[in-house]
């Protein structure tokens, strides 16, 4: 079963790595609150986590299981062992360090399939990074090591980076256990017009490729700032998704209109991001070629306009591109309403998070149900085992079944049916290790 590339050696890693992981023990050390505070905060008697977690068996006995893949159990216990949920059976059968979920539904961990790990606001300035930034590549990895905590605490447990090359260091020191977050998949870099013709993109796949990503992310249209528009002709996007297939790796591309989505859809690409003014014909087009379909309808453009003034005048980021976007709301939450009716479009869970937004994923989905009228079990099993399914990693994790990854969030209230919930996460475990475990208000909790 595999649930993340193997770690490169590491005698091959760049200086800055290794200055890296020793400020990844400081920081795993302030994170790992639960780790000491066992089963319920406060219970001096309890054995610790690190413990029970790694040499023993774990019982979480929450009110309702939601399972990812669109059943609720209740009156059952999960049983954890090595990482992996060992069985589900009856509440009350099993001996082993308890965890009493009451008032609390037990799901697994959300997967977001579209952030960017490592963007941040500079502390010295207040803003996004950019070019004139004076930060280092080690301050660069501790910023995507936080933007990793803070993803990993508020319930999410999986996220695919498209992406930077400090994605892979912490990448590799969340599998080898030495910092805590979420599960990443990485791009590294990206690949764009400006990468050549196909031999070129052939070239650069192979280079990506050997740097270690876990998937490929191409730019097939301008951003919604300046209108979306087709950057990448047949043959270029032929040779990247291609030369990804070659490689064993998915090939994901933003593209926001009509023209780009469906080049990517005919060259074989697995997935479409954003797809903000798609029409009726393409999406249908995407379900026919069996391409998951990614919006990011909300969490992004909010975060956007409550730091405005964070990112106009940077690159890019101008007051007529922030305009741009806000007439492209409405828009865009029309799409995703259209999406929902096309049959067998497989539509994942992915925020497009960049500085400012990260650890609030999960009001992207709450958006989609509440405004956007996705049902609330389709919305989960969204964020969970379809998005597991689109990572390639649906055989692992996104759902609660016995050899899966115990990556598991408890969540106060029944998110089926108030969909507000996946924001009140009390409880966080990642491969079998708890994170977080808070009481419940007016639940008994030992």
């Amino acid at each position: 079963m595999l649930l993340a590339r193997t770690a490169p050696n590491r005698a091959a890693r760049p200086r800055w790595i290794a200055v890296v992981a020793v400020c990844v023990a400081g920081l795993a050390a302030s994170c790992g609150g639960a780790d000491r505070a066992g089963p319920a905060s406060g219970d001096a008697d309890a054995a610790t986590q690190g413990d029970a977690g790694r040499a023993g068996i774990v019982v979480l006995r929450p009110d309702r299981v939601l399972d990812g893949r669109g059943g609720s159990l209740t009156d059952v216990e999960v049983v954890v062992s090595d990482g992996l949920i060992h069985t589900i059976t009856s509440a009350g059968s099993t001996a082993g360090l308890v965890y009493e979920l009451s008032g609390v539904t037990l799901m697994p961990g959300l997967i977001d399939t579209h952030v960017h790990l490592g963007w941040h606001f500079d502390r010295d300035t207040g803003r996004l990074h950019s070019a004139s930034s004076t930060d280092t590549p080690e301050d660069r990895v501790l910023y995507a090591a936080e933007n990793a905590w803070t993803m990993l605490h508020s319930g999410v447990t999986t996220v695919q980076s498209v992406g930077g090359p400090e994605d892979v260091p912490v990448r590799d020191a969340i599998a080898g256990g030495t910092l805590p977050g979420p599960r990443v998949l990485t791009s590294v870099r990206a690949v764009s017009e400006g990468t050549g013709g196909p031999d070129e993109i052939r070239a650069h796949v192979d280079e990506v490729a050997a740097a270690g990503a876990d998937v490929i992310k191409i730019f097939a249209s301008a951003s919604i700032r300046v209108g979306g528009t087709p950057t990448m002709s047949q043959e270029q996007l032929d040779a990247a998704c291609g030369q990804a297939r070659e490689h064993g790796l998915r090939a994901v591309v933003h593209a926001h209109g009509p023209e780009s989505a469906s080049r990517a859809a005919l060259a074989g690409c697995d997935q479409i991001e954003h797809g903000a003014l798609l029409d009726r014909r393409t999406l249908e087009l995407l379900a026919e070629r069996g391409l998951y379909y990614d919006p990011h309808i909300h969490l992004l453009f909010d975060n956007y306009f409550a730091n405005a003034d964070r990112y106009i005048g940077i690159g890019s980021y101008t007051a007529e591109g922030f305009e741009q976007m806000r007439a492209a709301v409405p828009t865009a939450l029309e799409v995703f309403r259209e999406a929902l009716t096309v049959p067998g479009l497989r539509i994942v869970f992915g925020t497009d998070a960049v500085a400012g937004a990260h650890g609030q994923n999960w009001r992207e989905l709450v958006y989609r149900v509440e405004e956007g009228g996705q049902d609330p079990m389709a919305g989960i099993v969204s964020a969970t085992s379809l998005a597991a399914e689109s990572l390639g990693l649906g055989d692992a994790v996104g759902s609660v079944a016995e050899g899966f990854a115990a990556d598991l969030i408890g969540v106060e209230g029944d998110p089926s049916v108030d969909i507000s919930a996946v924001g009140r996460v009390v409880f966080v475990m990642r491969a079998g290790r708890v994170y977080r475990n808070d009481p419940v208000a007016g639940a008994a909790r030992r």
